[in-house]
């Protein structure tokens, strides 16, 4: 189908066009938040502090560009990935949570999505204070008092759980993943302002280093591109397919298609959200200047942080983990064979049922192993361009072109899925 004639689609449809008003009605106002500053900000020691943190760069990534201004979106959604891999991890080692997960329908998974919420407020709780007071210690929130301290803690806290709930609105009635959808829409918005701050920091010694960024930003493209459209088709036979006349056609083949790289962006956003949580133990034990046994975990995770090879490896056997339990946690093979069993299909060679769910199970697990490296390797591709060049905004802006490229790959598909299913 052309580009023009999806346009049409999307126009003439009421549903699918109210589904993509939503999104962007959802994009504004969340904007909008994002413009809202905690009272009290020093603008000025803001923007030199953030210039020369990589970790608060990467976490503002997560808040949607909403830490940039120290918003009331400071924190995004990042407490809810952290709380949703938690509960995730509880799944896989809690057969009773598991069972709530898997096996009860629509109701099982409600209530797991409530305690993910629930949990969300503790870890925005956390976060917003471990954030707050660093940038306290910093005097970018000037002389704050307890009770307005708290008051600001309590702010973003609201402002994670409102973002929250609308990115969940938008999985429901919008179109795509919500949470990632947020997150893209920071990233986009603050393009223009790092594009004119690369242009007046230009230096033309440096030329080289930018040559090199741009064949990796290329190469990242590519390979989530490559990643993201590949399939390993899997042959089905059904036995009875309705044809014109009215008749059934019997032996009729096709395939089923299934992808590479199942789980998306997510991993990629999960490993980051974990790789943050030792960078904020380490600013709030700073701020703290706590001693002992303390100062020395401190001191131990500055070490790891300092050493990018480490950090690397651990950043990609975390990629490569969340792309095997993501994926495991979403794609069901007994729900794909069931499926294929009451439509009367089957995979040649293979008996239907619990040995076509076998058979599926066993093929997306090979497959996910060559996503999962090739996903892990374009993952540390910008850190270790930051260590060849020495020029941290590298890794930031590499990672964030991972999440964007990713993004808009998914919702293309979505979008294309919906314009087809309303053509025929």
């Amino acid at each position: 189908m052309k580009f023009t004639q999806k346009i049409k689609t999307i126009v003439k449809d009421k549903a699918l066009r109210n589904k993509v008003l939503f999104v962007l009605f959802v994009l504004a106002l969340f904007r909008l938040l994002a413009s809202i500053p905690v009272p009290g900000i020093d603008t000025f020691q803001l923007e030199g502090f953030l210039a020369n943190n990589q970790f608060l760069g990467i976490l503002n990534i997560f808040s949607g560009g909403g830490l940039s201004t120290i918003s009331i979106a400071m924190l995004g959604v990042g407490p809810y990935i952290t709380a949703s891999i938690v509960m995730q991890l509880v799944t896989a080692i809690s057969p009773r949570i598991k069972a709530m997960y898997h096996e009860n329908g629509q109701i099982g998974r409600k209530k797991f999505i409530n305690i993910s919420r629930y949990l969300t407020i503790p870890f925005a709780i956390i976060q917003g204070f471990g954030l707050l007071l660093l940038l306290k210690q910093q005097g970018i929130l000037g002389d704050m008092s307890l009770f307005s301290f708290i008051s600001a803690i309590i702010i973003v806290t609201a402002g994670s759980m409102l973002l929250t709930w609308l990115g969940e609105l938008v999985t429901e009635y919008g179109i795509g993943n919500g949470l990632s959808i947020l997150i893209f829409a920071g990233i986009v918005a603050a393009l223009p302002s790092q594009v004119s701050q690369l242009a007046f920091s230009y230096d033309p010694s440096l030329l080289p280093t930018y040559i090199g960024f741009v064949a990796v930003a290329i190469a990242i493209v590519a390979g989530v591109v490559l990643v993201s459209e590949a399939e390993r088709p899997v042959a089905v036979t059904y036995a009875n397919q309705a044809r014109g006349g009215g008749g059934l056609a019997k032996g009729s083949h096709t395939y089923v298609p299934l992808r590479i790289n199942q789980a998306g962006v997510m991993p990629i956003i999960f490993a980051l959200s974990i790789m943050l949580f030792p960078q904020m133990l380490a600013n709030i034990l700073g701020s703290l200047n706590a001693g002992g046994f303390w100062a020395i975990l401190s001191g131990w995770i500055n070490t790891f942080l300092a050493t990018t090879w480490a950090y690397a490896l651990v950043y990609f056997v975390l990629v490569f983990l969340f792309t095997y339990f993501y994926t495991a946690i979403t794609f069901e093979p007994d729900s794909m064979a069931e499926n294929l069993q009451k439509n009367g299909a089957f995979v040649p060679g293979i008996r239907p049922g619990v040995a076509t769910s076998e058979y599926i199970g066993n093929i997306v697990t090979r497959i996910t192993f060559v996503g999962a490296i090739f996903l892990g390797i374009i993952s540390v591709l910008p850190i270790l361009m930051q260590q060849i060049t020495g020029i941290s905004t590298l890794a930031i802006g590499g990672t964030a072109l991972l999440i964007v490229v990713s993004v808009i790959l998914d919702l293309l598909k979505k979008i294309d899925a919906q314009v087809t299913m309303r053509e025929y």
